[in-house]
């Protein structure tokens, strides 16, 4: 029987996430001393899944590392915790560098603005019409790549273009999508 400090989940685990009855077995093995290759045949999962698993909940006790397999559960079901903070809601700086390339702002290196490309709309059917902004905006995709070209160095500029799509689609997260269209 599960311990009651947990909550009660509506949906079994997949296959893809470790139980607690298998961090349970990796805690006992690594207290007879086997090692994580072993420990990782005996249980059927991958040397690296249980690497990661070990290294991620080993705690510093006396000197030496101790795994606990409730307090690896409890943190694996802290982080599972849904919904968590957007990347964008966290980060002011790739917000509005997110913002700005949806909106087709270009900047130089020195940060001056550059106007975007000018686009005309010639539709026939519908006669002339006002140029479209998304027309000469960034995808997400192109954000995303950019990223990295204009802050190497920085790992907190980084988001996928999915993260982006998100933003701008899911209404619970929807406060750039109502900025953009209002």
């Amino acid at each position: 029987m599960a311990p009651t400090i947990f909550r009660a989940t509506a949906k079994p685990l997949s296959g893809r996430y470790l139980s607690l009855a298998e961090r349970e077995e990796i805690a006992l093995l690594l207290v007879q001393n086997h090692s994580l290759r072993e420990i990782a045949c005996l249980i059927g999962r991958s040397a690296s899944t249980i690497s990661r698993e070990v290294r991620r909940n080993a705690a510093t006790r006396g000197g030496r590392l101790s795994y606990r397999a409730t307090v690896a559960q409890w943190h694996a079901e802290r982080s599972a915790l849904r919904p968590k903070v957007a990347k964008l809601s966290k980060n002011p700086t790739l917000r509005s560098y997110v913002e700005e390339k949806l909106a087709g702002v270009v900047r130089t290196n020195c940060g001056t603005l550059v106007p975007g490309p000018a686009v005309p709309w010639n539709g026939r059917r519908h006669g002339p019409r006002q140029d479209r902004r998304w027309s000469w905006a960034w995808s997400p995709e192109q954000i995303a790549r950019r990223l990295t070209l204009d802050f190497p160095n920085d790992e907190t500029m980084r988001i996928s273009h999915e993260a982006i799509y998100q933003a701008l689609y899911v209404q619970g997260r929807g406060a750039l999508a109502r900025e953009l269209t209002g």
